[in-house]
C-alpha cells in the first residue's frame, strides 16, 4: 500500500503561526492519526494542507504495511 492508494475522506487541520512560519497538524478522524509538520507562511493554506495531507496519508500507508 503506498500513500497514493489511501482515501481520506475527510481531513482535520489545525494552523499555529510560529514566526514567520507555521505548523500544521493534519488528523484523520476516523483512525485518529495525527501528523504535523512546519511551512514557510508564503506557501499560502491550500499548499500547506496539501503538504500536510501527503504526509497524513504517507504515514497511514506505513503504518498499514507494518501490520500486515
Amino acid at each position: 500500500m503506498t500513500g497514493k492508494d489511501v482515501h481520506l475522506p475527510e481531513v482535520l487541520f489545525e494552523f499555529r503561526p510560529v514566526g514567520r512560519f507555521v505548523r500544521v497538524a493534519a488528523i484523520d478522524p476516523i483512525t485518529g492519526i495525527e501528523v504535523t509538520m512546519v511551512g514557510d507562511v508564503t506557501y499560502g493554506e491550500e499548499m500547506l494542507k496539501r503538504i500536510a495531507t501527503r504526509k497524513l496519508k504517507y504515514v497511514i500507508a506505513k503504518r498499514q504495511r507494518q501490520k500486515d
